[in-house]
C-alpha cells in the first residue's frame, strides 16, 4: 500500500475556557495506546491542535500535504454532550465565537471562495447504526457547531476531498473515563474506514 492508504491521522483538541483537561485529547491519547487493530493496515498518527483558528489552518494544511493521509479524524469535545456525535457535514461560514487568543475568522468564514457545506464520504448514519460501543450512546448529526473544530473539519473536507470525519465527545467523567472515549474511538474509526473501503466511494 503507498503512504497515502496507509497512513490515518486523528487529532484532539488542547485546553479551552473552562476545559483545562479536554477530553477530545485525553481520548486521542488513549486511542494511541490501543492502536487501530492490526487487520485494517494502516499507520495511525495522533497529533494534538490547539483551539486556535490560525494555528489550525496552517497545521490542518501541513497535514495533508505532508502526510498526504488516506483519511483524517477531528476529535472534539461538546461540552453539553452525553453521547458521541458523528458529524456529516461542516459548513464554511458562522465561525463568530473566538478562539482562545481572542481571535474571530473575517467574516465569520473559514475559505472564502469555498461551499457553503462540504459533507464527508463517510455515512455517519451508518457508522453510528452499526457501531456497537458500550457504555456510551453514538449518534450522527448534520450541526458541527462553529467553533474550531468545526473549523479544523471543514478545512480537512475541503484539502482531502470529503475523506475525514469530526467525532464530538462529551467531557470525562466518572462514567466516561478516557479509556472508554479512547476504545469508543477505536471502533468507530474502524467502522468508518470499512465504510471508506465501499464500492463506490472516493479514495
Amino acid at each position: 500500500m503507498d503512504s497515502r492508504s496507509s497512513c490515518v491521522v486523528v487529532t484532539g483538541f488542547g485546553p479551552f475556557r473552562q476545559h483545562l483537561v479536554n477530553s477530545s485529547w485525553e481520548a486521542v491519547k488513549e486511542l494511541s495506546k490501543l492502536g487501530l487493530g492490526n487487520d485494517m493496515e494502516v499507520e495511525l498518527q495522533t497529533l494534538q491542535l490547539p483551539v486556535d483558528y490560525r494555528e489550525v489552518k496552517q497545521r490542518v494544511t501541513r497535514i495533508w500535504e505532508d502526510l498526504q493521509p488516506q483519511f483524517v479524524v477531528h476529535v472534539g469535545v461538546d461540552p453539553a454532550a452525553k453521547a458521541i456525535f458523528l458529524e456529516q457535514c461542516s459548513k464554511n461560514r458562522g465561525y463568530r465565537d473566538a478562539d482562545i487568543r481572542g481571535f474571530r475568522p473575517e467574516c465569520g468564514v473559514c475559505l472564502p471562495d469555498g461551499p457553503e457545506v462540504i459533507a464527508s464520504e463517510v455515512s455517519m448514519k451508518a457508522v453510528s447504526r452499526r457501531a456497537a460501543v458500550q457504555g456510551v450512546e453514538v449518534a450522527f448529526s448534520r450541526d458541527a457547531g462553529r467553533y474550531v473544530c468545526d473549523y479544523a473539519y471543514y478545512l480537512s473536507l475541503h484539502h482531502g476531498n470529503g475523506c475525514a470525519a469530526l467525532i464530538h465527545v462529551p467531557p470525562l467523567s466518572p462514567w466516561l473515563p478516557a479509556s472508554l472515549l479512547g476504545k469508543a474511538l477505536q471502533v468507530l474509526i474502524q467502522e468508518m474506514l470499512e465504510e471508506m473501503r465501499k464500492p463506490g466511494l472516493k479514495t
